[in-house]
């Protein structure tokens, strides 16, 4: 099943929000998305859009909660008993007898899996990046990708590490968004370079120097491509939210 109509409306929004066209954009009660436009002077004219949304069409798996943009998936999930390729991949990441979507729709490819599993153990286990930086760039690219499981699954990890409810809502307004240190908003504006032109800025990447490492200034660079990747994966396949998950804070 292709993307429902509100998806499709709200992806026209990530993609004006990407290029700094619209500053920000939220559902109110009534499900009418509302808009922030940026006008000269930087000032917000705020637009109600005719973008009334339906129950029947909401946002895939929770019904306008901000899920995923596929109401099915596309490649399901290996379920037991697995193969010996596909237990290799899945048995250390079960937990009381369930496996994230995430790893089992990957199993359906092992080799593949393999090769993509090595090099997300090493983003999340062994970067040097702190897990809080981490955190603000996944959760940035995702929005921006409207990966919503993305979002979802790293939303309880930014928490646990000091990103507060309301800045979880600001990294959708993004760098410019009141509150952020100068820090957060420089780490948020590398995400938003890198999506909207896979190149960070002289002026991005020297405030980022100030305190990186060559190394970090590298992870960072390759985090953001990473969980690219991850919404385009998870997006295009189908994958479904797992119990409890909350998405995007529309």
């Amino acid at each position: 099943m292709g993307p429902n109509k509100r998806n499709i409306e709200v992806n026209r929004l990530i993609f004006l929000a990407s290029h700094r066209i619209v500053n920000h954009f939220r559902q109110d009660k009534f499900g009418v998305l509302i808009m922030g436009i940026r006008t000269i002077g930087n000032k917000l004219l705020f637009l109600l859009c005719a973008l009334i949304v339906l129950p029947t069409l909401g946002y895939a798996q929770s019904n306008r909660d901000g899920g995923p943009p596929l109401d099915s998936e596309r490649i399901p999930r290996v379920e037991k008993p697995w193969s010996v390729a596909e237990r290799a991949i899945l048995e250390p990441r079960e937990n009381n007898g369930s496996v994230l979507g995430v790893w089992s729709t990957c199993a359906q490819a092992p080799d593949l899996c393999n090769a993509w599993l090595e090099f997300t153990d090493y983003l999340l286990q062994d970067s040097s990046l702190p897990t809080r930086d981490r955190e603000l760039l996944i959760l940035r690219i995702g929005w921006l990708n409207g990966g919503a499981y993305e979002w979802a699954a790293h939303r309880n990890l930014a928490l646990r590490v000091g990103i507060t409810e309301a800045e979880l809502e600001n990294i959708l307004e993004g760098p410019d968004a009141s509150g952020w240190s100068d820090w957060d908003s420089t780490l948020l504006r590398a995400a938003d370079e890198l999506h909207s032109n896979a190149l960070i800025t002289d002026v991005t990447w020297n405030k980022l120097a100030v305190r990186y490492d060559r190394r970090q200034m590298m992870e960072a660079v390759f985090t953001v491509g990473q969980y690219n990747l991850v919404a385009m994966y998870l997006n295009s396949l189908g994958v479904q939210f797992e119990e409890g998950f909350q998405g995007f804070p529309l």
